[in-house]
């Protein structure tokens, strides 16, 4: 079976990956807010696959809550946003093959993955392993690289999407249904990479730091 992806993270198959959310989900008891930094951050990326994402984001993500059933006996996911309302999402429809424009995205991450450690990795030589917005020395195994100091992934995405004539027009080579395509047009991949460095304002946030950033 597939190799399946959430956010830069790897599942051997599609199961696994929802087994995953799964051991989140029964984790925590109804009405329970999802505290753990890697969980959370694991949901966070887990609603960008959400076919309504940008719906259900609205403003931003404050926390995910364990919801009580709706129908049936199996709690979920309810999101908290940043203005106080909530709502609830199906982590089953997170994982349903994804929109063109989401596999595009998956392919965007995985192009600039490398970059994005190679800033973890400058930082690391230069001996700067600092919080860059408190200040505060970070752990080596308490790091997150973030987009919170200037546009967010996703709008820098948008952003070349719309110079390259759209989510259709960038070529995906085969991929499969959670999206691992690679760019076929290796000049665009190029280009892709430097429209990603020139708008990339790359900072290291401790896991609690990156926990408590709204998500946009």
């Amino acid at each position: 079976m597939p190799e399946f992806r959430i956010g830069t993270r790897r599942y051997p198959t599609k199961q696994a990956a929802g087994d995953a959310v799964r051991a989140v989900l029964y984790g925590y008891n109804v009405g329970n807010t999802v505290d753990r930094p890697e969980e959370h951050l694991l949901l966070l990326d887990l609603l960008d696959l959400h076919p309504e994402a940008a719906e259900k984001i609205g403003p931003g993500v404050e926390k995910f809550v364990i919801a009580p059933p709706l129908r049936g006996s199996y709690p979920g996911f309810a999101v908290v946003r940043t203005d106080g309302t909530s709502i609830d999402f199906s982590y089953l429809a997170c994982l349903k093959p994804p929109a063109y424009r989401q596999q595009v995205s998956s392919a965007m991450r995985a192009e600039v993955e490398e970059d994005v450690n190679a800033f973890f990795a400058s930082r690391v030589a230069a001996g700067t392993l600092v919080s860059d917005e408190s200040g505060a020395e970070l752990d080596f195994g308490d790091v997150h690289v973030s987009y919170f100091r200037g546009p967010s992934f996703a709008e820098i995405a948008v952003g070349f999407a719309a110079s390259a004539g759209g989510w259709d027009a960038i070529g995906l080579t085969s991929s499969t249904d959670q999206g691992l395509g690679t760019f076929t047009d290796r000049d665009l991949a190029a280009q892709w990479r430097s429209h990603h460095a020139e708008h990339a304002a790359l900072g290291l946030l401790s896991s609690q730091e990156n926990l408590r950033r709204p998500r946009r």
